[in-house]
């Protein structure tokens, strides 16, 4: 056998070896996404006369396109922060009243957008709507935009109200022109809610529950939610009338990155 004719031999037994290890190696099995723990549920389990309106499977946010892990429009909480939502509930259909959600459960993976978002000071499409007067660079230091969300952990929500009968909201046309989202209810983008004196996500200090310069019937509208959702165990964040934490909170220190999906609370 030729020196040639041998080192084609052992090039074409080393691959067939080659072969042999790759066909017997396992393949890797992709990585599941990770599901809720029981105590998340779906609120429409709960009570399904919620309305809900799960804004950031939409373009119609600050940031203009649907955000990282919200793959359906559901509503997901821990089941203590759902039923008290349903005493709330309750007492509101009572007078001619609903609740409508806006955001719940938050995956981190969605705080994590945010954050890459707020970092492109060259992205502002959706400025002259929910941030027309703060500076993108301020965002952080103004305590818009964190790393973390109290989201996560399951008993936060974004919520509004609805006189009933609700008339539905017409859906956002990505490119159409933005109004202020402080501007008269008149001149903002359509909400069938009530009006807060403010859009949802509004950057800006009107946004502040208490705020002074919002009085008559937006400042009553806000503090009928307040007392509603108080009344039913929720604390409101200050600065944004619509943001309420049930306590005590079932994951106190713990931030969920399973996506805003059914299946992540199937059989809960």
């Amino acid at each position: 056998m030729t020196g040639i004719a041998r080192a084609l031999r052992t090039l074409a037994v080393a691959g067939a070896a080659l072969l042999a290890v790759t066909a017997a190696a396992p393949v890797a099995a992709a990585r599941p996404e990770p599901k809720a723990p029981p105590e998340f549920v779906d609120l429409r389990s709960v009570d399904p006369t919620i309305i809900t309106e799960m804004r950031y499977t939409t373009a119609h946010n600050f940031m203009g396109e649907p955000v990282d892990g919200y793959r359906q429009p559901v509503c997901i909480l821990t089941r203590p922060a759902a039923l008290a939502l349903r005493t709330a509930q309750r007492s509101l259909l009572r007078q001619g009243y609903s609740l409508k959600v806006y955001d719940c459960y938050r995956p981190q993976r969605a705080v994590d957008h945010f954050v890459r978002w707020a970092k492109d000071l060259d992205d502002q499409s959706m400025k002259d709507e929910f941030y027309p007067q703060v500076d993108k660079t301020r965002l952080f230091e103004d305590g818009y935009i964190a790393e973390k969300s109290g989201h996560s952990r399951g008993g936060t929500v974004d919520l509004t109200l609805v006189k009933l009968p609700a008339s539905p909201t017409r859906p956002y046309e990505p490119g159409e022109e933005l109004a202020p989202c402080y501007a008269p209810r008149g001149e903002r983008f359509p909400d069938n809610s009530v009006d807060m004196g403010t859009g949802y996500d509004c950057f800006d200090t009107l946004s502040h529950t208490d705020d002074p310069r919002v009085q008559g019937v937006q400042r009553a509208n806000r503090q009928f939610l307040k007392s509603t959702l108080s009344a039913s165990g929720f604390v409101n964040l200050a600065e944004e009338w619509w943001h309420f934490t049930y306590r005590p909170e079932v994951f106190p220190d713990t931030y969920f990155d399973f996506p805003v999906a059914r299946r992540s609370v199937a059989g809960h």
